[in-house]
């Protein structure tokens, strides 16, 4: 087989006659619309060889779309996690900020109805053992309070002071199993003593005739006798009156009306001249 060019005038005039083709074929493609139908032709079979060189670009374009959006929606995920958290902290937040609020509101209305001058105090600790009803309260003689100061909240009263620090004060509270308070009956003036239980939630009244005029729904106040307690304070609800025929006496079961375990702030009742707290 022959070459296509040699040395020669032969080959130079090929060549030529190649270059004056193509520049012909070039402005003829460009000036008229001769070579349309072949250019589609060859288009339409050249186009999936452009489809097939292009696929790994394409591909690699989708894994790097895909891990992008994989890591926003990782990353916004946590973002939204972080914002759910925030949210959730605000909103107890706010609602303990509420209900001492609506505590506070309660105290200083209570205050208004009692006579004596009274000092609000926050409950800054109990008392670890499980036998004693002690609170530990913030305020002390450097604010007017001393031993036998009286300590309700919103609802009634809750104890005593039985010791007194410069800042601080402990309170006894009534439920205590060695306290025991004056109280009697509002709907009759019935005088008897409530005794502490060790239960927060119970008081008793013991030594009760059989035939006191005494029923469940009563509510006993402090009566004011023996200097503990000044008069009228709420202390509990009567729930429950057993009598036996048989005894001479009848029990009753009493709620306390202050929250024993609750309240966070409490009111110092200060100059009601209350003195001792323990039961004789």
């Amino acid at each position: 087989m022959k070459p296509l060019f040699t040395r020669g005038p032969s080959a130079e005039y090929r060549l030529g006659f190649l270059i004056i083709l193509a520049i012909s074929l070039i402005v003829s493609d460009h000036y008229t619309n001769w070579f349309q139908p072949v250019r589609e032709r060859l288009s339409g079979v050249i186009a999936p060889l452009y489809w097939v060189t292009g696929a790994p670009e394409r591909v690699g374009d989708w894994a790097d779309e895909q891990f992008r959006s994989r890591e926003e929606l990782q990353e916004e995920n946590s973002r939204l996690k972080r914002q759910v958290l925030l949210l959730e902290q605000r909103s107890q937040l706010l609602a303990a900020v509420k209900a001492e609020n609506t505590q506070l509101k309660e105290l200083m209305n209570s205050a208004e109805m009692v006579d004596d001058r009274v000092l609000v105090a926050q409950v800054i600790g109990v008392t670890p053992d499980p036998l004693e009803h002690v609170l530990l309260i913030d305020k002390g003689r450097d604010d007017g309070i001393d031993i036998g100061t009286p300590v309700m909240d919103a609802s009634g009263l809750l104890g005593q002071v039985i010791e007194a620090g410069d800042s601080y004060s402990r309170i006894l509270l009534i439920t205590d199993s060695s306290h025991a308070i004056p109280v009697q009956v509002l709907r009759n003036s019935m005088r008897t003593v409530a005794e502490g239980t060790g239960d927060l939630y119970r008081l008793k009244l013991r030594h009760l005739a059989n035939t006191s005029d005494i029923r469940e729904g009563d509510l006993l106040l402090s009566s004011g006798l023996g200097s503990r307690f000044p008069a009228g304070y709420p202390v509990g609800e009567v729930i429950s009156v057993q009598r036996d025929p048989g005894k001479p006496f009848a029990e009753a079961e009493v709620l306390p009306r202050g929250w024993m375990n609750r309240s966070r702030f409490v009111l110092a009742v200060i100059g009601s001249g209350g003195h001792s707290v323990a039961s004789e």
